[in-house]
């Protein structure tokens, strides 16, 4: 059974969030605030948090950016606002997705299915593939560029993966959705994929304003643009 953590201090809507979920079979932790929420993680296991971004004690995205200084949890935000610009900052803590309030509570149990669904996903039986000077190495989900490890995202690494997985393609932006979410596409758009692709060349290219890992086809879409071995 998947054990999520839910920090919401809106006592309606965890309930809310809570009875849905247990309904799903989730084991369901509900903290009201930032230093209960510390305690739960502290002493139990979680595949998943659902993260309130406005708490009584501070704000979620601190909370998110301690857990992946330690770990590979999963994390949803849950935001009043989706504006480019909060989109960017829960990304940079390291969130895998976000979700506007008000929202429907089906659309959650979705979109927490394939958070986890692509958390649990192989892509590759090899162990490490090379692609220009990344090593990809597969059974630990880790990237390293000469070398030097690359933090990503558990988004941000099945969009890495996506890409290498297609090398010397043309991928378009419709397919690239699909495939990030396991199903239609409709719960990340356009927008939301030019960020995560603004913020993968960040990370992995010399110059991201001169990408050369990944390369912008006009008009069609994008391409892995080094071969990969492995």
């Amino acid at each position: 059974m998947k054990r999520i953590l839910l920090v919401e201090d809106d006592r309606i809507l965890a309930f809310s969030i809570e009875y849905t979920l247990k309904e799903e079979g989730f084991q369901i932790c509900i903290a009201d605030n930032l230093a209960a929420a510390r305690k739960f993680l502290q002493q139990l296991q979680f595949d998943l948090v659902l993260l309130d971004v406005k708490l009584p004690d501070g704000d979620g995205y601190e909370l998110c950016k301690e857990i992946h200084q330690t770990s590979q949890l999963s994390v949803i935000f849950l935001t009043a606002c989706d504006q480019e610009v909060n989109i960017v900052q829960g990304l940079d803590q390291g969130a895998d997705d976000y979700i506007t309030k008000p929202f429907r509570i089906r659309e959650l149990v979705s979109r927490i299915k394939a958070v986890l669904r692509r958390s649990a996903k192989n892509f590759h039986k090899s162990e490490v593939m090379t692609t220009g000077e990344l090593q990809v190495y597969i059974l630990e989900g880790k990237i390293k560029k000469n070398g030097q490890e690359i933090i990503l995202t558990a988004l941000e690494y099945r969009l890495l993966l996506t890409l290498i997985s297609n090398a010397k393609q043309v991928l378009s932006r419709n397919l690239i959705l699909e495939n990030l979410w396991d199903i239609d596409g409709e719960f990340i758009d356009d927008n939301s994929l030019s960020v995560y692709i603004r913020r993968l060349r960040k990370k992995i290219e010399d110059d991201p304003a001169n990408p050369q890992y990944i390369v912008t086809v006009r008009g069609l879409g994008y391409k892995w643009n080094y071969p990969v071995e492995g």
